[in-house]
């Protein structure tokens, strides 16, 4: 069964490029979506096996979007990462301490996109 992968960020071209390179990987089902209300949506109706989330967001940011998946039963075992310019050690340790299980550095290489998430997948236990 392959994996759920949910992207979500507001730029069209980055989602759109973000979406097709890890749709190169067969073993990933990929949606993404174009905002933080969207994601709490999606995440509750179709529960992805991860959640890409872009932290510089209008409206509801990727942190408060966190924070919101984390406080519904539905969503609250999702695991989240974040995808983000902002990598500097005190400000992932930040995104970690939020309950992100890991943080993707913008801009990210398409090529290598597809395995970096699944090198989060493969983390997470009970997971191949």
């Amino acid at each position: 069964m392959p994996a759920r992968i949910l992207y979500v960020d507001d730029e069209d071209d980055i989602r759109e490029i973000a979406q097709m390179s890890l749709e190169l990987e067969p073993e990933f089902e990929v949606r993404s979506c174009s905002s933080g209300a969207e994601a709490l949506t999606d995440a509750a109706a179709w529960h992805p096996d991860l959640i890409l989330l872009d932290v510089m967001m209008p409206d509801m940011d990727g942190p408060e979007t966190l924070k919101r998946l984390a406080a519904s039963p539905l969503t609250a075992s999702i695991p989240v990462a974040f995808i983000t310019a902002r990598t500097q050690t005190h400000q992932v340790e930040r995104y970690l301490t939020m309950g992100a299980v890991g943080v993707i550095a913008k801009p990210f290489d398409p090529l290598a996109l597809a395995g970096e998430v699944r090198k989060l997948l493969s983390e997470r236990p009970g997971q191949a």
